[in-house]
């Protein structure tokens, strides 16, 4: 990955240990334009000691920098906000999990991607039902590429988890199975432009009839969905917490 030196610079900075890092964000998504930026996502370990005391310890990092021009946009959780995050049906927790864009794992992340699938349930389409319609908004004020982009990738993964239990976050990927005819040239209008290139001559009628298409898809993948209602694994969930808890003791 370009810049991967500067990303890795950044990732060394961090004040824990790391259980992952992964890119997320455009470079994920399979529409990274030139002068995007990188969206580096993890999970970090504050030591027992923090989280036993009786200041509340600060469970969240976000950095943001610019470094040789390129914009760096790090963010990551405790392990146990993060497991947290999984057991309430956060779809972006889960894709960050399955990133293939990984800066740095451990076994325990290895543990981590086999108990994942036990959390997936029915209820993680109404993540992608709620972030498309936001992303649906951010479309309508900014008409770029990039926003419509998230539009359809956003809802193509949901309808991908409920048919096939199985995340999978890069819209060109998706596209192999469902084909959409405009998305290869969406893809290129974002990348041979600006990052936030607007979209001249959108058809916005066109744009909408496919964005309630693919709402509706998303409604009937739910609906005959085999996921389950409530997530299991949260008692491995919980045993790998302690464990990764216990072995990093100041």
């Amino acid at each position: 990955m370009q810049h991967k030196q500067l990303v890795n610079n950044l990732i060394q900075e961090q004040p824990y240990p790391l259980l992952f890092t992964v890119i997320s964000g455009a470079h994920l998504f399979g529409f990274p334009s030139h002068d995007s930026d990188i969206d580096i996502r993890g999970v970090h370990i504050l030591p027992l000691e923090k989280m036993i005391s009786l200041k509340t310890p600060k469970v969240t990092i976000q950095l943001d920098r610019i470094v040789d021009g390129v914009e760096l946009d790090l963010t990551t959780h405790d392990i146990k906000k993060f497991f947290e995050l999984l057991l309430h049906k956060s779809g972006n927790a889960v894709e960050q999990v399955f990133s293939p864009l990984v800066m740095e794992t451990t076994p325990e992340h290895e543990e981590l991607k086999a108990i994942v699938p036990q959390t997936l349930t029915v209820h993680h389409a109404h993540h992608y039902f709620g972030f498309s319609q936001r992303k649906w908004k951010d479309f309508l004020n900014k008409k770029t590429a990039k926003s419509l982009l998230y539009v359809y990738r956003v809802l193509l993964t949901g309808i991908h988890l409920m048919d096939t239990h199985e995340v999978q976050s890069n819209i060109l990927i998706l596209n192999e199975t469902y084909k959409l005819p405009f998305i290869d040239e969406l893809i290129e209008r974002k990348m041979t432009h600006a990052e936030k290139g607007i979209l001249p001559d959108a058809d916005m009628a066109f744009y909408e009839r496919e964005y309630q298409q693919l709402t509706r898809q998303l409604e009937e993948a739910r609906d005959g969905s085999s996921l389950p209602q409530n997530p299991n694994g949260k008692e491995a969930l919980s045993d790998l917490l302690v464990r990764i808890r216990l072995s990093h003791r100041q």
